[in-house]
């Protein structure tokens, strides 16, 4: 059975965000000049969020010398699928036309994009043959 990941709060999602775009072993000072980049944070701050990432489990960290570096230990795709189906259960009522119908209506995606489904949905088609 597969682990429930909970949802985070926006100013940690940044810092996994730093992390997943970032290479293993990031240190703080990297993780805080990616964050600071979207919004200026104090280093205490970011050494906070980091510490509760790693004590909800999305977070290694390793002491090298005075440094700790750190990793992430879920997945930007198991953090995004969790989300997805969360968003897709609870607002939509398991319905992918649903989703989609309400960002079209609320012209947020166009004809590129339907495009771009469509094809994408002819590919999952074909796969699953």
């Amino acid at each position: 059975m597969k682990k429930r990941i909970q949802k985070l709060p926006d100013s940690e999602l940044d810092v996994m965000l730093a992390l997943w775009n970032g290479h293993p072993d990031m240190t703080r000072l990297e993780v805080e000049a990616f964050v600071n980049q979207k919004k200026e944070l104090a280093p205490t701050t970011i050494l906070s969020m980091l510490t509760r990432l790693e004590n909800k489990n999305f977070v290694s960290v390793k002491r090298e010398g005075k440094t700790n570096l750190y990793s992430p230990v879920v997945t930007q795709s198991e953090y995004q699928q969790q989300e997805g189906k969360s968003v897709l259960e609870k607002l939509y009522g398991n319905s992918l036309k649903n989703f989609v119908a309400s960002l079209y209506q609320g012209k947020q995606i166009g004809g590129e994009e339907i495009q771009e489904l469509e094809e994408f949905l002819k590919e999952l088609e074909r796969e699953g043959e």
